[in-house]
């Protein structure tokens, strides 16, 4: 939602903070190996017959932020091609843990759920739970972008992500029954987006052929140290 609301502090931030990255680097001659951090938002629409998504599909992105991805996608190859840089383009698909913003949906999800445990509310606000999605622990992907940096190809580009799609309602459910407590969900039309990017499932069969990498952390065990972590906070 932020990048429609403050296209140009997103551009800013993505292309022009990556741009002024690769150019340091460039004009002082270091060699260091550079994790372009892309994201799966740079496939946006994506047609049915091309999920689950692989490193070739198009793209099509539907927000500014996607956008504002491709350009720093391309950036990474532009500056291996032209000037040797190392680098390697991890494309994330959306993941979530301990310590996540609450203006992703799944936190903010578990933080009203730990407000409705300390009697602050009664109410979940919520915006499209329809959507399709996967969402891969925080601390798998860590390790993939470490991993990325030790086995990858130069240039090369990789799907990182959870393979196991989930409707958000589904997910929303699984975070009510792991608070054990009772809330009234609530649609918030200012929470639905323009565009929202749905039924974004990875092939990550090149990432992990490359490195070897598995994820290790169960949803489950995701969404219990999330509300451990807004049950925490809450105590500050």
């Amino acid at each position: 939602m932020k990048s429609f609301d403050d296209p140009t502090n997103t551009f800013q931030t993505n292309i022009t903070g990556t741009l002024n990255l690769l150019e340091a680097i460039r004009k002082t001659n270091i060699d260091p190996i550079v994790q372009i951090c892309s994201s799966s938002e740079v496939y946006g629409k994506v047609n049915e017959d091309e999920i689950p998504i692989k490193e070739n599909v198009s793209f099509f992105p539907v927000n500014p932020y996607g956008v504002s991805k491709v350009a720093v996608d391309r950036l990474g190859y532009q500056y291996f091609q032209s000037y040797g840089l190392r680098t390697v383009i991890t494309r994330a698909f959306p993941h979530t843990g301990p310590r996540r913003a609450q203006i992703f949906a799944e936190s903010s999800f578990a933080k009203q759920l730990v407000d409705i445990e300390n009697g602050k509310n009664n109410v979940v606000l919520v915006g499209n739970l329809d959507s399709v999605r996967t969402f891969l622990d925080v601390r798998d992907m860590v390790e993939a972008y470490w991993r990325s940096t030790e086995k990858c190809i130069f240039g090369e580009a990789y799907n990182i992500g959870s393979e196991m799609p989930i409707i958000m309602k589904d997910l929303l459910a699984k975070l009510v029954v792991l608070s054990k407590v009772n809330a009234s969900i609530k649609q918030d039309a200012t929470l639905l987006r323009p565009n929202d990017t749905s039924h974004h499932i990875p092939d990550t069969s090149k990432f992990r052929k490359q490195t070897g990498w598995n994820p290790r952390i169960t949803l489950e065990q995701t969404l219990t140290d999330l509300l451990d972590y807004w049950r925490q906070y809450s105590k500050k």
